[in-house]
């Protein structure tokens, strides 16, 4: 994923639009882009949330909770594909498993503009834009451009996070915005509950994590050398190792006690905590870490499993498993992953 331009020296983003920080906290996670147009009173409305695929929301959970979602590209053999349109995730993971060139791209700030139309046809009177770690893509750039020309204002978020991490929130997020909550609430739904969430995963190889520039070369080279399995963790927008181990047994069994560990320290607002496990094709070991951790933590309730989106998938490889701990608060119902 190549890496998106940030605000310029004065102030303004590329088309001389103002940004300025959603509240009093300057949080510089959050700009707020001034709409194009004039639309009606934003709090007479709903507040509409996008993501983009990197979130990995299951289809059914985003058209429940009225999520739109921008898919990402895929490039295989320099052919260029549109993330769970005309390729799959099972298609990905073929291609890197027989070791074709396979890259990503961010969508195209028009993919982005016609996302911002979809939400004020539907109603919406507010934008809440919700984007990956801008050291991990530079996704939020194409959303900041196409933000300056929306009909609605646009409250960007760079969620300092990836996965079902960034899909929970937005969908927890989003109901919130349909009962009465306007933006500045929704953002700081986002806001809290992706800070307090964590994402932890193992790599069969950091082959691809190195291809995709996520990590060192002298990293991945020494952990293929002594057969190290390394446990990571997507801490404050960057992927950073937290243990090294010699095996996958041992990695997975590993990651089940972190969890353990985060759940025990959950904020204390949090009324409940959901884990999602994550794979790129390893379906047979994520289920089984599941229902491990439903046998060692009975109060989360159930753990669901999803597949990784498949431009996730090729940062990370075949069997990667990852585990998101998202603690939520109370609102309008948690939404579970499917």
């Amino acid at each position: 994923m190549t890496t998106g331009a940030g605000l310029e020296g004065d102030g303004t983003v590329g088309l001389g639009v103002p940004v300025t920080p959603t509240d009093a906290s300057d949080d510089p996670s959050v700009e707020t882009v001034a709409s194009a147009g004039d639309p009606p009173p934003a709090e007479q409305k709903p507040v509409a949330l996008v993501v983009d695929s990197t979130a990995s929301l299951p289809v059914e959970l985003a058209e429940e909770s009225g999520v739109i979602v921008v898919p990402l590209h895929v490039v295989v053999d320099d052919e260029q594909f549109v993330e769970g349109v005309d390729i799959t995730a099972q298609e990905v993971t073929d291609a890197l498993r027989r070791r074709a060139p396979v890259t990503t791209s961010r969508p195209s700030p028009d993919a982005f503009a016609r996302a911002y139309a979809t939400a004020a046809e539907r109603g919406a009177g507010s934008i809440v834009s919700v984007h990956p770690s801008a050291e991990l893509s530079g996704t939020i750039g194409s959303a900041r451009l196409a933000a300056g020309r929306a009909e609605l204002p646009v409250h960007l978020v760079d969620s300092r996070a990836v996965g079902m991490a960034v899909g929970l929130a937005a969908a927890r997020a989003a109901r919130a915005g349909r009962h009465g909550g306007n933006a500045h609430d929704v953002v700081d739904v986002v806001r809290r509950e992706c800070g307090a969430s964590s994402t932890i995963f193992y790599v069969d190889s950091l082959d691809h994590l190195r291809r995709g520039g996520r990590i060192g070369a002298g990293a991945a080279f020494l952990s293929a050398r002594l057969s190290i399995k390394p446990v990571l963790e997507v801490r404050n927008g960057a992927i950073v190792p937290i243990e090294k181990v010699r095996t996958a047994t041992k990695a997975l069994a590993r990651i089940e006690d972190i969890v353990t560990e985060r759940v025990a320290a959950v904020p204390a607002w949090a009324s409940g905590t959901e884990i999602v496990v994550e794979h790129v094709d390893a379906a047979d070991r994520a289920e089984s870490l599941a229902r491990r951790l439903e046998e060692r933590l009975p109060q989360v309730g159930s753990v669901s499993v999803v597949d990784l989106a498949a431009v996730v998938a090729v940062h990370g490889g075949p069997g990667t498993i990852g585990v998101a701990v998202c603690p939520h608060g109370p609102g309008h119902g948690a939404p579970r992953a499917h």
